[in-house]
């Protein structure tokens, strides 16, 4: 087989890697971020590699320009596409495959458009760490310790963030006897409460629970995504959200916020239906809007994150300020909350993502 490096592409720009697709749940979430990034890069300014991954695990190299294949499904088909890998091996960067041939093609950073187990938990950034690439967005043991909502908690607690009472189950335990589970459950809450897996994003398998036969089959949903899921307090007040941009000192954005127009902000209410709106800024007072602001930067920083990440809270009708959820790869789509607080906050998309390819390079120097 030969080997050959690729020479086509302007060799002063940086060679940018998109990675988008995976394994997880959240799939489809992936296509339509990576279908808003690439849309939104600069062209000119770089050398662009989007390279997908199918939920079996391919890696293909897309060959098109038309981003909308992506969310639509047909771009695995795409006759100018190409079977692809990452080298782990430093230096040799994104191979792909013709006919007999591999085809080396120089990588400078990369940016991870992928949500959930395998992208955002720590597994393509032990990967990148590997091949000694850059990356947009938090290293290894961040990745992986925000993507565990049990570790997020417990470094919340010892941060001194006040967040909602939660109460961790396993599948051993639910599979070993599930009335002592509830029983454990009744006793710390009152309904409803909410009923998340440790390990999702997106809101694939939380349900909202107002009942023990609902917990019961809340508990089931969950624990088919992941062998540790969380039972939390149900906190009344609004959905505010807060982007956090920055390696050694982060900013942070004004404050968005959701009104679902459903009973929570689940996965339809994200990607499905227009019932949900958005506030930006968020219609609280400015004195909880800086708290909010402030409490995302501690979060962040308390979980070592660098690059970016979304932080999510609620704010009760007495202007309590409750941590709920760190987001490290948020989503990029063209309603997504990350890039347009960002917008809000002066900073437009494409800007963004020259800023968040910059703050990738920085942090490996």
């Amino acid at each position: 087989m030969n080997v050959f490096e690729k020479r086509g592409n302007d060799l002063r720009k940086l060679s940018v890697l998109i990675l988008f697709g995976g394994i997880s749940p959240e799939h489809e979430v992936s296509l339509r971020s990576a279908e808003s990034v690439l849309n939104q890069i600069d062209h000119d300014k770089y050398n662009i590699f989007p390279v997908g991954i199918t939920k079996e695990g391919d890696w293909i190299l897309f060959g098109g320009r038309d981003y909308s294949m992506l969310p639509a499904g047909t771009w695995q088909s795409y006759e100018g596409n190409r079977r692809a890998t990452l080298s782990p091996v430093h230096g040799q960067g994104l191979l792909s495959f013709e006919n007999d041939c591999v085809v080396r093609e120089r990588i400078d950073v990369v940016f991870p458009v992928l949500h959930g187990a395998g992208g955002e938990d720590g597994a393509i950034q032990g990967l990148l760490e590997i091949a000694g690439l850059p990356y947009v967005g938090p290293h290894i043991a961040a990745s992986a310790a925000c993507m565990d909502k049990c570790m997020t908690k417990l470094v919340a607690d010892k941060a001194g963030v006040r967040q909602a009472k939660w109460h961790l189950v396993t599948r051993a335990a639910y599979e070993h006897n599930a009335d002592a589970v509830a029983h454990q459950v009744e006793q710390q809450f009152a309904y409803p409460v909410f009923v998340k897996p440790a390990g999702t994003g997106s809101s694939v398998g939380v349900s909202k629970v107002r009942s023990r036969e609902e917990l019961f089959q809340a508990l089931e949903t969950a624990l088919q995504y992941d062998r540790k899921v969380l039972v939390e307090e149900f906190i009344d007040g609004q959905e505010v959200e807060c982007a956090v941009l920055g390696n050694d000192t982060p900013v942070a954005s004004v404050c968005g916020e959701i009104d679902a127009g459903a009973d929570f902000y689940d996965y339809e209410a994200k990607y499905v239906s227009d019932s949900s709106q958005l506030y930006i800024p968020a219609r609280i007072d400015e004195a909880v809007a800086e708290e909010v602001r402030e409490t995302a930067v501690r979060i962040y920083e308390a979980m070592g994150c660098c690059g970016l990440s979304r932080v999510d809270f609620f704010v009760t009708r007495d202007g309590q300020v409750v941590f709920n959820e760190i987001n490290t790869i948020p989503g990029f789509t063209s309603i997504s909350m990350y890039p347009k607080l960002f917008a809000a906050s002066g900073i437009p998309y494409g800007e963004l993502i020259d800023q968040l390819l910059a703050l990738a390079m920085e942090s490996r120097s």
